[in-house]
Parts: C-alpha cells; sequence; structure tokens
C-alpha cells in the first residue's frame, strides 16, 4: 500500500510532525511505502497565478502542477495532516488544493471548460480512502459550541473533496495540545493519531461516504417541528 502524506507546519521537528510520525508507524513495514509531500520543505508556491487561472479556462497545466497530480494518482491513501489556523487548514494547503485540484483532473462541468456554468459537475477523482488530522489549540468543547467541527467538514470533507469525487473521507481533530501544561493531551494526542493510522491501513475497513453521511445529517436537522439536535457527531 502506497501512502501519500500532505503535511504544512513550518518545523518538522514540532508537535504536528511528532503526530505525522505516530500516524505513520502503523505503515512502517516492507509492504508500504509512504511519499511525504512537506509543502514546507519542498518550498511549494500556494498563490494561484496567472498561469492557474489561464489553465483554470483552458490554458496549458502550469509548470509542477503534473507532477503533483502524479503523486496523487499514485496513492492508495491520501493524508492531511496540519495545524488548525482560523478552524481550517493552513493557506499553504489550501493553496495547495486549490492548484493542484485542477479542472478537467479533479472535476469537470460537461465536457470541459466550455460547458461551465452550464451543465453539471463530474467528479473525475477515485475515491481513495483519505483522511485528515487536525492539531487543535482549543477544547473540543469550543468547536462543538461554535459548530467549528462540522464546519471543517463541511467545507473540507464535503465541499472539497466529496466534491472532486472522494467520498471515502474521513476527518478526525486532536484537541487542546497548545503549551506544556497541555503535555497529557499531547500524549494522548500521539496514541489517537497512531490508532487512526492502524484503523486506516486495515485493508477490510469500513468504506465511509462523506457526502452522503453530511447530506442524512441535515436531513435529520430539518425535522417537522424545526427543532435542530443539540449535538451532531458523524464518524470519528
Amino acid at each position: 500500500m502506497h501512502l501519500l502524506s500532505v503535511f504544512s507546519h513550518p518545523f518538522n521537528n514540532k508537535y504536528p510532525s511528532a503526530v505525522m510520525n505516530a500516524f505513520h508507524e502503523p505503515f512502517n513495514g516492507p509492504e508500504h511505502t509512504i511519499d511525504v509531500l512537506d509543502l514546507h520543505r519542498e518550498g511549494f508556491d500556494p498563490r494561484f497565478t496567472e498561469e492557474d487561472h489561464a489553465h483554470f479556462w483552458g490554458g496549458p497545466i502550469p509548470a509542477g502542477i503534473t507532477e503533483m497530480h502524479e503523486r496523487v494518482e499514485a496513492a492508495d491513501r491520501l493524508a492531511f495532516i496540519f495545524p488548525v489556523y482560523w478552524w481550517s487548514m493552513p493557506a499553504l494547503m489550501k493553496g495547495w488544493i486549490e492548484r493542484v485540484f485542477t479542472g478537467d483532473w479533479a472535476y469537470q462541468y460537461g465536457q470541459g471548460v466550455s460547458d461551465r456554468g452550464q451543465k453539471p459537475l463530474n467528479a473525475l477523482l477515485q475515491s481513495v480512502p483519505t483522511t485528515l488530522i487536525g492539531i487543535g489549540g482549543s477544547k473540543e468543547g469550543t468547536y462543538e459550541k461554535y459548530g467549528y467541527r462540522q464546519a471543517m467538514r463541511t467545507q473540507l470533507d464535503v465541499g472539497i473533496f466529496a466534491y472532486c469525487g472522494i467520498t471515502d473521507v474521513e476527518s478526525h481533530l486532536i484537541y487542546d495540545v497548545e503549551g506544556a501544561q497541555n503535555s497529557p493531551q499531547r500524549e494522548t494526542g500521539l496514541h489517537t493519531a497512531r490508532t487512526i493510522g492502524e484503523n486506516f491501513v486495515y485493508p477490510d475497513r469500513v468504506i465511509r461516504n462523506a457526502k452522503e453521511e453530511h447530506l442524512s445529517q441535515r436531513r435529520g436537522q430539518q425535522s417537522t417541528d424545526g427543532s435542530v439536535p443539540h449535538r451532531v457527531q458523524v464518524g470519528a
């Protein structure tokens, strides 16, 4: 099994890196390979340039993007590991998605660019099992109180990955790990990351459908009396 891990943090010797290493432990065997796409170390430029805009409208693919496509296509599993910045992934990782998940590769309207805005969406990516591990400084209660956790899943799991055809996607958050005073939570977070990896590498894991889970959840919220459940969770 070949895993592609997309990682975004300016240091490779801090806690997010330790989380990634713990997640990788179940993949450390001769039957598995790991490609770490460290966006900082590789100097990826997240800016959506004039060339990217031209490609969006049918022009040539910008330099370096085909290589990224090939790394994604080679993967049997995809992982995105990142610190949570402003209740989402870092701008560098978001920029990677904006530049790499291109039209006519990740998605397409009708037969191509000329049908944009006129024909239905066709998702083009295969539903490679994908996991997201966000590392947060806030407590779980904060995410639940304000709906940040669900907002992230709506934006990322459904709005990006399922939109492009990757419906077998699951999100995880490791909470409350900032500062030395939270060292117990940090240890718990590393254990959580290992467990996520163990479940993710399992060949007979349960196949998820984030889009269907999301729509089912929304239907459940729209009860006849207009009430909304106090707490909603989907998955791990």
